[in-house]
């Protein structure tokens, strides 16, 4: 029941409510997913070699583990705490040569409802994939350009590649 994993039940849904109120501009949520090998063998790591890219003003929150739980169960977590952008870390489907990769959606202002195309995805993070460091770094690439321009998703793309478009032609 994939439905099931894209909402907390109402015991952590009131723990959540219960914490007090402190701001939070980045959330990471790690979330089992289709693979539990990926979350297990790989979400730590990327965690803990993203935090020290990120502008040290940034205040993130609690990390936030979820069993059983989909893409949109950032959303609900997200926004119960007001959190600015949430990291999802999300095991992903375990393919032919790859039960262990995993994948990043970021939002910006997430909250329930909020759809796919307000997102944006890393994914295929694993050993014989895209390298933790490298994904890493490019996550904190994309938790800086959202950060800056208070967008995720689609429209942060064609804000990336417009300001690339200017740049070029600015010679640059």
């Amino acid at each position: 029941r994939p439905d099931l994993g894209r909402r907390l039940d109402a015991e952590s849904r009131e723990r959540l409510t219960a914490r007090p109120a402190v701001p939070v501009d980045v959330l990471f949520v790690i979330a089992d997913g289709l693979s539990a090998t990926a979350v297990n063998s790989h979400a730590g790591a990327l965690v803990r070699a993203t935090l020290p890219q990120l502008d040290p003003s940034l205040r993130i929150g609690p990390v936030a583990i979820v069993e059983g739980g989909r893409v949109a169960i950032a959303d609900e977590i997200g926004g119960i705490l007001g959190a600015g952008l949430a990291a999802l870390l999300i095991g992903e489907r375990p393919g032919l040569s790859a039960a262990d990769s995993l994948g990043v959606y970021l939002t910006w202002q997430p909250s329930p409802g909020t759809v796919d195309a307000a997102r944006n995805c890393l994914s295929n993070i694993h050993p014989a994939g895209l390298p933790i460091l490298s994904a890493a770094e490019g996550l904190a690439n994309l938790l800086h350009a959202a950060w800056r321009h208070r967008m995720t998703g689609v429209a942060l793309g064609r804000r990336l590649a417009t300001d690339a478009s200017a740049r070029i032609g600015q010679g640059g």
